[in-house]
């Protein structure tokens, strides 16, 4: 291949708080949830610490010791509150651009999430970027971060070396993830989690934006 980038040929992206504006969603989703099924609403932040976190590896954090059945009851709620409102959630502002700009420089893409195949797949397709990514990995069919299972796979899959690999995501979940497989990470702090938390992990840029992101990339990746 030519025109290879400069440091990094692989490039992972979380999805939801990194790409997709739905941290608040999410949250509000998990709190519905726990009450239709009468149990006390969770906090916000407790709710919204354990996004990029596997469906049922979220729930037993954010509502600990339930019985295996109401765990599935409750991802049962969770899953009809977040499809009757996923309509109202979008891509930030200048994703796109990003992406074409880091296709156009032959980086491969991809993305590493705690969504279910079938909610990614549906979400890529609304959003248009099915055709965007090289490559996905999703909680349901590997293991859940911050196992290093998913990068691990992503970098097999390319061939890519773990010092050419770049995971982007928005929690600790995600950094320790790139931790974990031995990968360079960035933090983006308009996600879920306060990025205050990210230094022991860290990242080699913290961006405040999705244009500061880009920018980064553009000039260190």
């Amino acid at each position: 291949m030519t025109n290879r980038p400069q440091r990094f040929d692989l490039i992972a992206f979380d999805w939801d708080g990194t790409l997709f504006d739905s941290t608040a969603l999410i949250a509000r989703c998990i709190q519905r949830a726990a009450v239709d099924i009468g149990l006390p609403e969770p906090e916000f932040e407790k709710a919204k610490f354990v996004i990029g976190l596997g469906l049922r590896d979220a729930l037993e954090h954010v509502v600990p010791g339930l019985s295996p059945d109401r765990y599935g009851e409750l991802g049962l709620r969770y899953r009809h509150h977040y499809l009757a409102s996923e309509h109202e959630v979008s891509l930030f502002d200048g994703t796109l651009e990003m992406l074409q700009a880091l296709k156009d420089r032959h980086h491969w893409l991809t993305v590493a999430t705690g969504k279910n195949r079938v909610g990614l797949d549906r979400v890529l397709a609304h959003a248009e970027l099915t055709r965007m990514f090289d490559a996905t990995r999703t909680a349901d069919e590997t293991r859940s971060k911050p196992h290093p299972q998913m990068l691990l796979e992503l970098m097999r899959e390319f061939g890519a070396d773990p010092e050419r690999t770049l995971m982007i995501g928005d929690t600790t979940h995600d950094l320790q993830l790139a931790a974990n497989a031995g990968v360079a990470s960035v933090g983006v702090s308009f996600g879920a989690h306060d990025h205050e938390t990210f230094a022991e992990h860290n990242p080699l840029f913290i961006a405040h934006s999705t244009r500061e992101l880009h920018e980064w990339l553009v000039e260190h990746a």
